[in-house]
């Protein structure tokens, strides 16, 4: 191994989390969390504390469940932000606060209305603020990939010598290619006369589809932290995927000057936790993490990686986190086996009682289909998870009627803070009709975003994962449901993010600053 580390920073929780309609609950950042943690991620940005209540309460949550990463805040170069956040990680064994100024041109000019002496001035004042609360302060230059070199420098300096141990170079807006970014960071590490003193950081946007081109290219210039999410998840076109960078810098040894601490076993079921918690389907070609990435169709490949491994595939499956023995549990399997299991997949149970109610779970699954996946066993804690959150909508039944000719009809029967109603509508399809007659029970002036299927398994009896976006008054909220049949499975999902969005929103996205 090299003997340079590559810090691994991750802002699912954060940066991930402004991608519309991920907007997480409290218990799902700690959820992911400490997902992360078991993969030994050395840094875990939980949060913008200062965003909303909701916001704060989460980081403070993350910070005192996790005990062996690092926890850190964001905040703007504002003493209320700064104040904040250190409020928000009182209760963490280790914390950082990160605070960010914009330094190009455009920002400086049109956005923030301050000189450059005012914006140093206030950089260098936030930085001593944090360092009251904290000896470890990351300070970033926003929208450095469009800044003046003189002025990054200038600036850099300035908060070093105020106290940043660490310094992230963010492509704010994904404007930069691998050439030039890699070259910003050789300059700025050769130019700024106490460089030695902070550990440069990256945080690399997508909208180019260069994030991770771009980090690689940095790390080989000397940069030694990557800012990175789980699946690339990110606003707009989403931010550079931890599980590329890592396995990019593990598997190409001979050229990379540093090495990472994770665990990679861990990164395929935290990114079925990250997609599943948020909606966000991953593409099967994803790399690393693509249902497809270590499969081959072309019988050349099948016949070169039947001969020897190495012939097609740079990576082992199982160095990930992938099953080589996907199929082991099925209706005869007990209890201890099902919690070993789940072990083995990463999820614990909080109680006896939670163990239980998955387990029958499990069984009642068993019974619709004959063999039970990893995938199967990962829906059935998230559905779980997904229902115990709030429950005030409910279904109680679904009978749908879809034939050639005629209009598809569903009947419904929901639990609204226990009491129960029934309709019947027609619609465009038994999904639609289920739909429309939910709504015309609960009649929530939502609007339906996104309606996506994806088959947990392989197999004519899979189940299916329903994932549902509405938005009511400008807040967007996803909903999960999984069921052997898909319109159940749908309806599932849609009350699901009703829950959700019928309630106070614990977090609004911020966008008070794009780092």
């Amino acid at each position: 191994m090299s003997q340079d580390k590559l810090i691994i920073f991750d802002t699912t929780l954060r940066d991930g989390e402004q991608s519309p309609g991920a907007s997480m609950t409290r218990e799902e950042k700690i959820r992911i969390a400490k997902a992360l943690e078991k993969m030994r991620v050395d840094v875990i940005e939980a949060g913008f504390p200062i965003a909303s209540p909701g916001d704060f309460e989460a980081v403070r949550a993350v910070a005192e469940s996790v005990k062996d990463s690092t926890v850190c805040g964001l905040a703007r170069a504002l003493d209320k932000d700064i104040d904040r956040a250190c409020e928000a990680l009182r209760g963490a064994n280790s914390a950082r606060i990160h605070t960010f100024i914009a330094t190009s041109p455009i920002h400086m000019k049109m956005k923030l209305r301050m000189e450059p002496d005012q914006v140093v001035e206030q950089a260098v004042r936030a930085v001593k603020r944090a360092r009251q609360h904290t000896d470890n302060v990351e300070f970033s230059p926003e929208d450095a990939g469009r800044s003046e070199i003189d002025f990054l420098c200038r600036i850099i300096e300035a908060v070093i010598d105020a106290g940043a141990g660490t310094i992230n170079i963010p492509d704010t807006v994904g404007y930069n290619v691998p050439a030039q970014f890699g070259d910003l960071i050789r300059t700025l590490i050769e130019r700024v006369p106490n460089a030695d003193k902070a550990v440069f950081s990256v945080h690399c946007h997508n909208d180019l589809g260069l994030a991770v081109a771009n980090s690689l290219s940095a790390v080989m210039n000397g940069a030694r932290q990557v800012e990175c999410t789980i699946n690339g998840l990110g606003e707009r076109a989403g931010n550079a995927a931890l599980e590329e960078i890592v396995m990019a810098v593990r598997t190409r040894q001979d050229i990379f000057p540093c090495n990472v601490d994770l665990d990679t076993t861990q990164i395929v079921p935290c990114s079925r936790l990250v997609s599943g918690i948020t909606g966000f389907v991953v593409q099967p070609n994803k790399a690393i993490v693509g249902a497809n990435a270590f499969a081959h169709e072309s019988g050349i490949h099948q016949d070169g990686v039947l001969k020897s491994r190495e012939t097609y595939e740079i990576m082992q499956a199982q160095d990930v986190g992938w099953s080589a023995n996907r199929i082991v549990l099925g209706k005869h399997s007990g209890r201890n086996a099902f919690r070993s299991r789940m072990h083995e997949l990463g999820m614990e149970f909080e109680s006896e009682e939670a163990l239980n109610e998955a387990f029958a779970r499990f069984k009642d699954l068993a019974d619709k289909k004959h063999e039970i996946y990893d995938e199967d066993l990962q829906a059935i804690v998230t559905e779980a998870n997904l229902e115990a959150i709030n429950e005030r909508y409910k279904l109680v039944a679904l009978r749908v009627c879809s034939e050639t000719g005629e209009t598809p009809r569903a009947d419904i029967a929901l639990a609204i803070d226990g009491k129960e109603y029934k309709a019947s509508e027609t619609g465009g399809g038994p999904v639609d009709a289920a739909f429309r007659a939910i709504e015309s029970i609960v009649n929530s002036g939502t609007e339906l975003q996104l309606y996506s299927v994806n088959n947990i398994t392989s197999g004519t009896d899979a189940q299916g994962e329903v994932t549902v976006r509405l938005e009511r008054a400008g807040r967007i909220v996803n909903g999960q449901g999984a069921d052997t049949d898909i319109v159940i499975a749908s309806a599932k999902a849609y009350l699901n993010a009703l829950n959700k969005v019928m309630e106070p929103g614990e977090r609004e996205h911020p966008q008070l600053g794009d780092v």
